[in-house]
């Protein structure tokens, strides 16, 4: 039915929108920031994007997927919208590696030890005792070494994977059965590794009779005695709970657990340059703040671990002397690397080697 008064209303109201449109002409021509990002907003077309990780909620890798989803959705105004997903949603560590090469997942934080098989110089990062003690300068190195972000990113890049940053989860320490103190200590014991041959290699340096499994499966291999010892973050050991079925944890600082911030080439290739950018800026702001929390998650479960009466586990922190014994039996698994792994001859380490030595 025809309303008189609301056609008139409705008149009134649309007078009155064009005289303000008219009185604002002037100020419309300067323009605003805000006016801006807006029209920048608008150009970015909805999508969304799948993130698979090797953790779970809580985690380090997990709660940084998080924490870049939520700056993705806040640059983009919501048109981006990144899917986070927990370790064992899509599969195993090798089958989130070969969906994001198909393009089945857009992102995967991934850990070079379980590309090992594929990407033979991305092994480098199981030499243990190569980086230096001090995780600060380690991350340091990560972010500006030539030799990982340009020179192994390529090797990866064969492959449709592209390494955008590689960043630490902290220093790995050994979990165990009996005490782990000397290399002696390792002969004939059932250590759990990452599927990495040159891991496997560094273990047998020490006596040890390594297998490789994924951590999933851990905790149950732990409890029941099919491997004696593993290695981690101390986050990851205490969040997993791994210290519940073992009787010690040692200190060693053998090496650094790097994770990378990966995506399909194809895929980050084809996005516009607007949106590329976007990524690009926020992995690096990512990294600051992944060092923040692993270091915060690990002094938190370091207490959490030492305090746990109902689970007692005795820390043991290795002296320098006894790390030094370990590392005389580490360093000549480079040559390994060099000799049997590399399919350059060793070229991206020794260039890492300059790095690290230069940063020390």
């Amino acid at each position: 039915m025809f309303n008189k008064k609301y056609f008139f209303g409705l008149l009134t109201v649309l007078a009155l929108s064009f005289l303000l449109v008219a009185c604002g002409g002037e100020e419309e021509d300067t323009g605003s920031d805000t006016e801006g990002d807006d029209t920048a907003s608008s150009d970015i077309t909805p999508e969304t994007w799948r993130f698979v990780t090797e953790e779970v909620s809580g985690q380090v890798q997990y709660e940084y997927a998080a924490e870049f989803a939520a700056r993705m959705a806040e640059k983009t105004d919501g048109a981006i919208t990144v899917e986070p997903y927990e370790f064992g949603g899509l599969g195993s560590e090798t089958d989130q590696t070969e969906l994001l090469q198909q393009g089945g997942v857009e992102m995967a934080v991934m850990s070079p030890g379980f590309t090992g098989g594929m990407v033979k110089e991305g092994q480098l990062f199981a030499l243990q005792f190569l980086f230096p003690d001090s995780v600060e300068t380690t991350q340091e190195i990560l972010e500006t070494s030539e030799a990982l972000n340009t020179d192994l990113r390529e090797r990866y890049e064969e492959y449709n994977i592209s390494p955008l940053a590689f960043w630490t989860e902290g220093a790995m320490q050994w979990t165990s059965s009996s005490p782990l103190e000397t290399p002696e200590d390792f002969e004939g014991f059932k250590m759990r590794t990452q599927e990495s041959p040159l891991i496997l290699e560094s273990y047998r340096a020490y006596g040890a009779e390594p297998t490789a499994m994924s951590w999933s499966e851990l905790y149950t291999a732990l409890d029941n005695g099919t491997v004696e010892g593993q290695e981690n973050p101390i986050f990851f050991i205490g969040d997993a709970s791994f210290n519940e079925v073992q009787d010690y944890m040692t200190i060693s600082n053998h090496n650094n657990y790097v994770a990378m911030t990966t995506v399909n080439t194809d895929w980050y290739n084809g996005l516009d340059d607007n949106v590329k950018q976007i990524v690009d800026e926020t992995v690096e702001e990512m990294q600051e703040w992944v060092f923040d929390e692993q270091a915060s998650q690990n002094e938190e479960f370091l207490e959490t671990i030492k305090n746990d009466t109902d689970n007692p586990t005795e820390v043991v922190e290795l002296t320098e002397e006894q790390r030094d014994a370990f590392r005389e039996l580490a360093v000549p698994v480079r040559e390994f690397y060099r000799n049997e792994v590399s399919e350059v001859d060793g070229a991206i380490l020794d260039k890492l080697e300059e790095e690290i030595e230069a940063a020390q």
